[in-house]
């Protein structure tokens, strides 16, 4: 038998072991095709073309004597097809030992795929560049020389080796191109189609063999079914003669059962009648018991109401009278137009108040501009407004985010705080593009605003700081310098987004 050593050198010079199928032990197959046709080639791969290849000299680097001309000779019919796949299978175990550089370009993307995959998907490339590259068919036979070296050296004698497989030696045939070599292939292509006719013919006889004996069995099941089936025929019979004597005695038991039930239901109808005398005696009982407790029922009523209205007499006429003081007053507050006094006896006590701070007052308290405790500060004064420029803040923390889901998770921050701090919080959003008003439910404790058509979230931000009375503390979150600017003039303090971000980042 030929040498499975090696077929073509690996990067270490070594060669990977070439299998009997034709292949290197990495999957290919030198069977017939998957599919069942007769001479067709597997999935992805494609005849090696027929005639000879274009003469090339051998390649750069390798043995002169590797590709002795083929003397002119060519095939007369296609490669056949387990040559051509031990032939790619070959080809595939030696292309990634070539350099890049000598290879055809139509096969360096599958350089760096296994023998298997390569062998696969790239049988149809490996079998063109064989057949048109001669330089690159001299580069695969000096590997197949390195791992097969006494095969080849047959060959190039002039003699195959007789306990050789028929395959390998046409492969090796078709590669080193030896005097004669189209004959080996030939040769070989026949070896192939004869082995394939005998194992048709040897297969057919095994399955007539088969089929004569199951068709045997068949017949000795059919008598053995029908056997068995007119015993069950007998049986059957026996069993439906039992089943008409029983029925008889049940119908003769039926007619017994029937008049007994007749009897009983006569009895039945009897109980029946004298059950229903008693119950019309009890019901008319019982309605003229309901209609003497009816009765003692709207004498206590009476009693009750009679009672009743001499007692809240007097606290009618009392009533009358504090409503009548009460409308009097209200009209005279009305005619006047007195305010609701907000004084208290505390307040009328001369001393000195101390005075109110402001926004800008926390700023003078050594704080960083983005320590949340300065939040926290101007979030503490008594009566102050939070107002959050929304989109400014979310393109600061989280931009990725769709715009409603950085509008959520903003909002949901802000309820937070809110429900923390105690302060009015109002945050605006920018709608001077929006097509529709956005439909959404505002967090508890969060006042949500959209910019009207035209207008930005800017400029709601600054109506919103003038609408607020002189006086009242105001904090607008915004990293705009221009918002910045113009709320600070109108006498608000303006926060960066980032101090909001850690603020709510801590809650």
């Amino acid at each position: 038998m030929v040498d499975r050593a090696g077929a073509a050198a690996g990067p270490q010079g070594r060669t990977p072991a070439l299998g009997a199928d034709g292949g290197t032990g990495h999957g290919t197959d030198a069977g017939p095709d998957p599919s069942g046709a007769p001479g067709t080639s597997a999935p992805g791969t494609a005849p090696v073309p027929a005639g000879p290849p274009p003469a090339a000299g051998p390649a750069p680097g390798t043995d002169p004597h590797a590709g002795a001309a083929d003397g002119g000779e060519q095939l007369d019919r296609p490669l056949p097809e387990a040559v051509r796949r031990r032939v790619v299978g070959i080809a595939a175990d030696a292309l990634g030992s070539l350099p890049a550089a000598e290879l055809p370009a139509g096969l360096r993307p599958y350089a760096k795929f296994t023998p298997a995959r390569r062998a696969r998907y790239a049988a149809t490339a490996l079998a063109a560049a064989l057949a048109a590259e001669p330089a690159f068919r001299l580069r695969i036979a000096d590997r197949l020389r390195l791992g097969q070296p006494e095969l080849v050296r047959s060959l190039e004698a002039g003699a195959a080796p007789a306990a050789a497989d028929p395959m390998d030696v046409a492969a090796a045939a078709y590669l080193v191109r030896p005097p004669g070599w189209s004959r080996l292939v030939a040769e070989a292509g026949e070896e192939a189609e004869r082995a394939d006719a005998e194992g048709s013919a040897a297969e057919a006889a095994r399955l007539a063999e088969k089929l004569q004996a199951e068709l045997a069995a068949l017949r000795s099941s059919s008598r053995a079914d029908a056997d068995r089936l007119r015993a069950e025929l007998d049986a059957a019979r026996r069993e439906s003669e039992t089943l008409r004597k029983r029925i008889r005695s049940l119908e003769s038991d039926t007619r017994r059962a029937e008049a007994a039930t007749r009897k009983v239901a006569a009895e039945l109808e009897a109980v029946r009648a004298a059950a229903q005398a008693e119950r019309s005696a009890a019901e008319g009982e019982a309605r003229r018991l309901r209609h003497r407790l009816a009765e003692a029922e709207s004498a206590l009523e009476a009693a009750r109401r009679t009672a009743r209205e001499g007692r809240s007499a007097d606290d009618m006429r009392l009533r009358l009278l504090l409503d009548t003081v009460l409308h009097a007053a209200q009209g005279l507050q009305r005619e006047l137009a007195l305010p609701v006094s907000g004084l208290r006896p505390a307040d009328l006590v001369e001393a000195v108040a101390p005075a109110s701070a402001s926004p800008h007052d926390v700023a003078r308290r050594a704080l960083a501009e983005d320590d949340p405790a300065l939040l926290d500060q101007l979030l503490a004064l008594p009566q102050v407004h939070l107002l959050v420029d929304g989109y400014n803040v979310t393109k600061t923390g989280y931009p990725s985010l769709p715009l409603e889901q950085q509008r959520v998770r903003l909002l949901g921050g802000l309820s937070m705080l809110a429900a923390r701090s105690g302060a009015e919080v109002t945050c605006v959003f920018d709608g001077q593009d929006l097509d529709a008003p956005v439909i959404m439910a505002p967090p508890r404790g969060v006042r949500v605003r959209f910019s009207r058509t035209g207008e930005t979230a800017d400029e709601l931000i600054r109506r919103l700081v003038r609408a607020e009375p002189g006086g009242r503390p105001v904090v607008v979150v915004s990293s705009d310098r221009e918002v910045a600017d113009g709320v600070r003039r109108a006498g608000a303090r303006p926060v960066s987004s980032a101090l909001l971000l850690k603020r709510l980042v801590r809650t």
